[in-house]
């Protein structure tokens, strides 16, 4: 009896250890898939072209729900933009100020603002998305993933480019919408991302895919703009221990030779 019941105990474990991983997946959104980024390595640089088309992308379409609060138009020129390019696009936008004597006004945006926010307070935001603050972009290439370099920047990918119908049997409330990398596979985020949602100024063609992979370079950059210069400082520093290390061992033979 005692052997009957053990079995039975490790066969029902066995069951639910087997269902644990399915459900997790399911939970947790599909492994993103590793994307060859240009930042990625320890030599990795930023793809600049791609980026600053990924600030197109973000300004004709997620700018529309998604603030970036820690961005003004200035740092634009640390993507190539010159000063002229930088004050037209900000240009473009009116801000609320006050004037000298305390009244308020609406002018027009300089380089030195933060970019525009699409909402007047965090309750509008929430109004016009369904009851949710879209988050800010900022940092979001950092914000997501585990902790390593390109986690963020993948699992953002996998987002933009996984909308997709549901699979067979797989309920999606009304109102909301499939995605096969987000936990849970139901987000109140439409796919905005479409082929020729935006048109290059460039001419590179604007496929779904391509505008993804556009917008996420923007986004790690605005996430880490001192990358490229972290990275160089690193190689630099590597470089001048493996020189210092040789000083020394060098200095070290010459004064313990007449000890040996």
């Amino acid at each position: 009896m005692m052997l009957r019941s053990a079995l039975t105990a490790a066969a029902l474990l066995l069951t639910i250890g087997s269902t644990l991983p399915a459900a997790r997946a399911a939970e947790e959104g599909a492994e993103p898939a590793a994307q060859n980024w240009s930042f990625a390595g320890f030599f990795g640089t930023f793809d600049k072209a791609s980026a600053q088309r990924g600030f197109q992308v973000y300004k004709e379409v997620c700018s529309n729900c998604h603030t970036m609060h820690l961005m003004s138009y200035r740092d634009l020129s640390g993507l190539g933009f010159s000063e002229d390019e930088v004050k037209a696009i900000a240009a473009e936008y009116k801000v609320a100020d006050t004037n000298d004597a305390g009244e308020p006004i609406e002018r027009t945006a300089l380089p030195s603002d933060k970019f525009h926010n699409p909402f007047p307070n965090d309750k509008a935001a929430a109004a016009a998305n369904g009851g949710k603050v879209p988050p800010d972009l900022s940092l979001m290439a950092k914000a997501r993933g585990e902790g390593g370099e390109t986690d963020g920047p993948n699992y953002i990918y996998a987002f933009l480019t996984g909308f997709h119908d549901a699979p067979a049997g797989f309920q999606v409330p009304d109102g909301l919408n499939y995605n096969a990398a987000f936990p849970g596979h139901v987000t109140a985020m439409p796919n905005m991302l479409t082929d020729g949602a935006v048109t290059y100024s460039d001419g590179t063609e604007a496929k779904h895919e391509q505008e993804a992979w556009d917008v996420v370079n923007f986004l790690m950059w605005t996430a880490e703009p001192a990358l490229e210069q972290r990275k160089h400082t690193g190689v630099k520093v590597i470089l001048f221990l493996i020189i210092f290390a040789g000083l020394l061992y060098s200095v070290k033979r010459k004064v313990w030779a007449n000890a040996h």
